[in-house]
């Protein structure tokens, strides 16, 4: 027996490869399926299954176009309907592969279709959980994303969660390995561990959705307590992974379209398509084509290209190295941006070579940052971090425009003299000055290396604050 976790960083997602005497379950696999069926192919396997742990909101899956290549089965658990052909597990049902078997254990909370799926090794004995989105290492999955079937409320969902973890889940043995859906800085839970694979046991004595002596009604009120709207692109991935989509193919064949800066210019302005530069921040700050946005490939690409550009269906420009214009074109179809109809040949470099006008963001390193506020200690500063990163510490007296919300503040932006804005790292701030540009907003200053550099700083004016109910 085989078990392989197949773990994506920008979507915190992980995937599975179970293999068993010559035959192979794929569970939660992403839209690119090539590597799966290569994996087969090389230990001379067939890919029989294909589980689905739920309908998944954050990514779309690669079950349709993976059952097409090899004609597998794709499994999903009761109350799940498809356009597509699907078998439609009871709860308990077994299915085996090779020596060992895989048994539906129906989990509804996150999802009323979620499904948990228990492996027996080839001595019957239970060995692991593949458990989707209704049990991560440290928390469970968020029960506020299937609200619109029927009369469900919110605490109804926390409800059916809470009754699965009990029943399902925790009888079974310690020694158990839990083997989720998603890790840290997955928008489908709260507050993930950053490791992928623990035991049951574990997770028992420091999972707090875990306690054996919490009752429903506390379970309830911890589990909706300080949840986020979920990103925007959700509900559009959940209909992708209902009614099936595209193959992948002909998304990279229709994306990989070569434009010469006059042909790039002219599909712009015909198309009204959203001119993504995917580069590195650092080389957009110094130059870029006019009104584009800025989402870069080396940060959390995908979930903020879904979070920031609304419509799937925006028609989309790239702006990227040759070399990574296939690892953009995939990593957007992963979220259901499908349409990106080319890009830019030869980048950045031709469009100036053109003698085409480029625009740039002002960008100032955290000494001279320091330098301005001594001197003018009211000077404007826009935190665009995550609010839970703002009350932890944050600069006094900056204000907090969560870049996820930079849209709803642009009538709060000072609108004489330079602004100061800085997010973590230095990614997110020149997300946030990109769109604000696109707006027609250009009196933001850019803090380089953002508040993971400026708090090594001694900002005599400006302290940074920690609310003493987080201290």
């Amino acid at each position: 027996m085989k078990i392989e976790q197949i773990y994506t960083g920008c979507l915190a997602q992980g995937a599975y490869y179970i293999e068993s005497n010559g035959e192979v379950a794929i569970i939660d696999p992403l839209r690119e399926v090539q590597s799966y069926i290569d994996r087969a192919t090389k230990a001379n396997a067939k890919i029989k299954y294909i589980f689905e742990t739920h309908f998944h909101a954050d990514f779309v899956s690669g079950h349709v176009t993976l059952a097409e290549k090899t004609g597998a089965d794709i499994i999903y658990g009761p109350n799940a309907s498809t356009s597509f052909k699907s078998t439609i597990a009871t709860d308990g049902q077994i299915f085996k592969l090779g020596n060992i078997t895989i048994t539906a254990l129906h989990t509804p909370g996150h999802t009323m279709e979620s499904t948990t799926y228990l492996l027996k090794d080839e001595n019957g004995v239970d060995h692991a959980i593949f458990s989707g989105d209704t049990l991560f290492l440290g928390d469970v999955g968020r029960p506020d994303l299937a609200q619109k079937m029927g009369s469900l409320t919110l605490e109804d969902l926390a409800g059916f969660l809470f009754d699965s973890l009990r029943t399902k889940i925790m009888p079974l043995a310690d020694d158990v390995i839990v083997y989720p859906a998603h890790g840290a800085g997955s928008a489908c839970g709260k507050n993930m561990m950053k490791e992928t694979v623990d035991t049951l046991g574990n997770q028992k004595s420091m999972n707090y959705a875990l306690r054996a002596d919490m009752t429903k009604e506390e379970f309830i009120k911890e589990v909706t307590d300080g949840l986020l709207p979920p990103p925007a692109y959700f509900p559009l991935n959940v209909k992708l992974n209902k009614e099936g989509y595209q193959s992948i193919d002909k998304v990279l064949a229709k994306g990989q379209h070569a434009l010469s800066p006059r042909e790039f210019e002219a599909a712009a302005n015909e198309t009204g398509a959203v001119v993504l530069d995917v580069r590195h921040e650092t080389e957009f700050v110094k130059a870029h084509v006019p009104r584009s946005i800025f989402i870069g490939l080396d940060g959390d690409f995908a979930p903020w290209v879904g979070g920031l550009i609304k419509d799937i269906n925006q028609e989309i420009l790239l702006v990227v190295s040759k070399d990574r214009l296939k690892e953009a074109i995939t990593r957007l179809a992963r979220v259901g941006f499908d349409n990106v109809i080319g890009y830019l040949d030869g980048n950045i470099d031709a469009w100036i070579a053109k003698g085409k006008n480029t625009d740039s963001i002002k960008s100032i390193s955290v000494s001279k940052f320091k330098s301005i506020i001594d001197k003018n200690p009211e000077s404007n500063i826009i935190d665009v971090r995550k609010k839970s990163e703002y009350l932890s510490e944050h600069v006094k007296l900056a204000e907090n425009f969560p870049l996820s919300e930079i849209n709803n503040h642009l009538a709060q932006l000072p609108q004489d003299g330079d602004f100061f804005i800085h997010c973590a790292g230095g990614y997110r701030s020149v997300i946030a000055s990109s769109i604000l540009k696109s707006r027609g907003i250009h009196n933001m200053v850019d803090v380089a290396r953002g508040f993971d550099s400026i708090k090594k700083v001694d900002i005599k004016t400006s302290d940074f604050v920690c609310p003493t109910s987080l201290k």
